[in-house]
């Protein structure tokens, strides 16, 4: 009978796997998935490049365990390759980014409008994430979604602290844009802010 995984840290695991163990990297694909699957589905935007983006981070990941080097914690390593696969993902998908609509399994639920109204502000937002650039998106994803401090989205997207605060300032500005009709839904769209829009 094998011993239980469950006692070991992150860095063991990824030791136990690179030295054979055949089920540490999916003890700690487990310990890890949801945090993994949110940073996915948050910077690509739609559920079926957030899969296979996690699937070939994960995959690059078993791959390449053994040139982990222990420099920054094994959740970082891994939200970066994460990241830098959605990154990827998006860069050669380059098509306009289509918002998936929620499955209802096609019936209408009979919901109050102001549950109509938040799914719509929720597609609107989702929108606007997708259409910023994918470094922006990752940054904000990062730091404005997930929670995660500024030196920390740094580390896992491999840039300069600087970096990601201007990206995440860029991108913030690029969706205050994008989304002022929210703020002020009686106003008329600036046409001209929103196609020239801060670049």
């Amino acid at each position: 009978m094998r011993p239980s995984l469950g006692h070991l840290d992150d860095r063991g695991l990824l030791r136990a796997h690179v030295s054979g163990e055949p089920d540490a990297f999916a003890e700690l694909v487990r310990r890890h998935r949801d945090r993994l699957w949110a940073v996915a589905l948050r910077t690509i935007g739609n559920t079926e490049d957030a899969a296979d983006a996690l699937q070939d981070a994960l995959l690059s990941a078993y791959r390449s365990a053994g040139s982990y080097r222990g420099e920054a914690a094994v959740t970082t390593w891994l939200h970066r390759i994460v990241v830098n696969a959605c990154v990827d993902r998006m860069r050669r998908r380059q098509a306009r980014p289509t918002v998936p609509l929620p499955d209802d399994d096609g019936r209408a639920p009979a919901a109050p409008t102001d549950v109509i109204a938040a799914r719509e502000t929720a597609l609107d937002v989702r929108a606007a994430l997708a259409e910023l650039p994918a470094e922006q998106r990752a940054a904000l994803v990062l730091v404005d979604v997930q929670g995660h401090p500024v030196a920390d989205a740094a580390e896992i997207l491999g840039v300069a602290v600087g970096t990601v605060k201007s990206r995440c300032a860029r991108g913030r500005a690029r969706l205050a844009v994008k989304l002022g009709h929210l703020r002020n839904p009686d106003a008329e769209p600036d046409v001209e802010a929103t196609e020239g829009g801060a670049r």
